[in-house]
C-alpha cells in the first residue's frame, strides 16, 4: 500500500525532544520555539514569527490583531478549509465567498473588487498548493479601499511570488505545521507578522492577555494581566520536532520538488492527450511541491479513478468540499457574484501522494496505475 501521506521525520527530533524533557523545559516558548521562529524570519524575511499551536489559531490570532467586529465582512475563496472562514466567524464577521481561477485554484483577484462593500474590512487571499495567489492585484485593491490583508500560507512555506515569501506581503501570514504538511510538528502553525507595531500585541494575546514576553525578556519585574488572549504557544517538544526538519529544509524542499517534476514529466502526454488536467504554476511563482493534483473530467471520473487507485492499493483522495455549499457557509456566509468554477473544479481534483521519503520508483508505480485508469 503507497499511502497518501507520511508525516515527515528526522532523527535528530528524538534527541531534541529528549533535550528538552532532561532540561526540564517542555511548556512554550523554550530554545526550540525560538530556534523555529529565528529559522522561519531568516527565511521569510518577516519582521517577527511567533510559532502557535495550529495554522487555525495564527488565523484566530491574526484576526483579534486586526480587530474584527460583529458585521464585519472578510473576502476569501470557498475553495479552502474550514479555519480560514472559522477564524473570522468566531469574531462575528461575515465571510463572503468569491469564485476562484480554474488554473491554479485561488481566489480569482479580478472579482475581489465587486466584492468589497463598506463592510468589508480584510482580504484573505489562501494560497492553494504553495502556489502564490495574485498578489500585486490583491495589495493595490487591499491599498485603495483601506483593507487588510491576511494570508492564509498554510501549504504556502518555501514558496514566493516575484522572489518574496508568501506570508509576507500581508498584515499577516499564517502557516501550518500539521502533519500533512511539507514541515510538521503533529498540529502547530506560526504567525508572520509585518508591521513592528504589532509585535508587542501579538505578544500579549498570545500569552493568555499578559506581558510574560516582555517578563522573559528582561523588560519588565513582573508580569500581569494586559489585555484578553489565549493560550496559543505550542510546547516545545513540538518545536523541537519540527526544528529537525527546519535544519535540513532545503533539502526537504528539493526532494520534493524533484517527486513533483516526476509526477508531471510522467503524466504530461496525458494532459497533452486531453484527458487529464495537471497543476498550474503561473510565471512568477515558484511553489514548493506541497501536493500534486491532477482533474478528471467530473466527480463521477474522479470517484472512478480513487476508487481504482485505492484497489491497486494506492490511497488518492479529493481535497476540500466547497465552504458555501456547507451548512455553516450557508449560516455565517454568502457567495458573491457566479460559483462558475469553485464547485465545478472542486468536483474534478483529486491529489496523488507526496511526502518526503517517497520513493521516485514509487512515483513512477503511482504513474503507471494513473495511466491504466485513462489510457
Amino acid at each position: 500500500m503507497i499511502n497518501f501521506n507520511v508525516p515527515p521525520y528526522v532523527e535528530k527530533a528524538m534527541d531534541y525532544i529528549q533535550e528538552c524533557v532532561k532540561n526540564q523545559k517542555i511548556c512554550g516558548d523554550g530554545a526550540y520555539t525560538k530556534k523555529c521562529s529565528q529559522w522561519i524570519e531568516e527565511k521569510t524575511g518577516t519582521t517577527k514569527c511567533l510559532l502557535t499551536t495550529s495554522c487555525t489559531h495564527a488565523t484566530e490570532l491574526a484576526a483579534l490583531l486586526s480587530d474584527i467586529q460583529p458585521g464585519d465582512e472578510v473576502i476569501m475563496p470557498a475553495y479552502t478549509f474550514v479555519s480560514t472562514a472559522d477564524a473570522f466567524v468566531l469574531r462575528g464577521a461575515v465571510p463572503v465567498f468569491v469564485d476562484i481561477r480554474p488554473d491554479t485554484m485561488n481566489i480569482d483577484e479580478k472579482l475581489i473588487e465587486a466584492a468589497v462593500t463598506e463592510k468589508t474590512r480584510v482580504i484573505v487571499p489562501v494560497h492553494y498548493a504553495g502556489v502564490a495567489c495574485e498578489m500585486d492585484t490583491i495589495m493595490d485593491i487591499a491599498r485603495r479601499h483601506g483593507l487588510a490583508v491576511i494570508e492564509d500560507a498554510a501549504q504556502g512555506i518555501m514558496a514566493s511570488y516575484k522572489g518574496k515569501a508568501l506570508g509576507t506581503f500581508g498584515n499577516f501570514g499564517c502557516f501550518s505545521f500539521h502533519e500533512t504538511k511539507n514541515y510538521s510538528m503533529g498540529e502547530g502553525g506560526a504567525l508572520l507578522i509585518r508591521d513592528e507595531k504589532d509585535v508587542e500585541e501579538a505578544e500579549i494575546i498570545r500569552e493568555k492577555g499578559t506581558n510574560r514576553s516582555k517578563f522573559y525578556r528582561g523588560q519588565v519585574d513582573k508580569y500581569t494581566w494586559m489585555n484578553y488572549g489565549s493560550s496559543y504557544l505550542p510546547s516545545d517538544m513540538n518545536a523541537a520536532y519540527l526544528y529537525a526538519q527546519l535544519e535540513i529544509g532545503d533539502e526537504i524542499n528539493q526532494a520534493r520538488l524533484a517527486l513533483w517534476n516526476r509526477y508531471r514529466e510522467n503524466l504530461l502526454p496525458l494532459a497533452e492527450a486531453g484527458r487529464i488536467d495537471l497543476p498550474v504554476v503561473p510565471e512568477g511563482c515558484v511553489h514548493n511541491a506541497h501536493m500534486f493534483y491532477i482533474k478528471a473530467r467530473d466527480m463521477e471520473e474522479r470517484t472512478a479513478f480513487i476508487d481504482h487507485m485505492k484497489q491497486n492499493e494506492i490511497l488518492s483522495v479529493f481535497h476540500y468540499v466547497p465552504l458555501h455549499t456547507a451548512p455553516a457557509g450557508q449560516k455565517f456566509g454568502r457567495f458573491h457574484g457566479e460559483d462558475r468554477y469553485t464547485t465545478r473544479e472542486s468536483e474534478r481534483l483529486a491529489r496523488l501522494p507526496m511526502y518526503y521519503g517517497l520513493k521516485p520508483e514509487q512515483v513512477d508505480e503511482i504513474c503507471e496505475v494513473v495511466k491504466r485508469f485513462f489510457g
